[in-house]
């Protein structure tokens, strides 16, 4: 068994509410479950994810995986999600590197719009 937990982002707006991403991998038969109010298009990211691993040719792991959006509360739609979902798709696999971009930190950090 083993947890794995990444920062990432929202979007409510205009806002961008912190949203943590924590997998569980635990034994069972294979089976990937998305919990924590996804919409369609996060529901979804487990075949996206899946396809992308597989053709990088890196192995999905044959096990059972919860998938965990915090916070509960609050609605999470689109692709936004697929790159942290990846990352800790198997924490043995994941780099440094590779956790940085799923942070979403670094990939969605513009400056601010001045305005004159």
């Amino acid at each position: 068994m083993s947890l794995a937990l990444v920062h990432s982002r929202a979007r409510a707006g205009v806002k961008a509410p912190a949203v943590r991403i924590e997998v569980f991998l635990s034994g069972g038969l294979p089976h990937t479950q998305i919990v924590g109010l996804p919409a369609a298009a996060v529901r979804e990211s487990r075949d996206r994810v899946r396809a992308a691993l597989i053709c990088a040719r890196f192995e999905f792991p044959q096990r059972r995986i919860t998938i965990n959006l915090a916070p509960a509360d609050l609605p999470k739609e689109g692709g936004r999600f697929d790159l942290a979902i990846m990352s800790t798709s198997d924490p043995k696999r994941t780099s440094t590197r590779y956790t940085e971009l799923a942070r979403g930190t670094k990939l969605h950090k513009q400056e601010p719009l001045a305005i004159h």
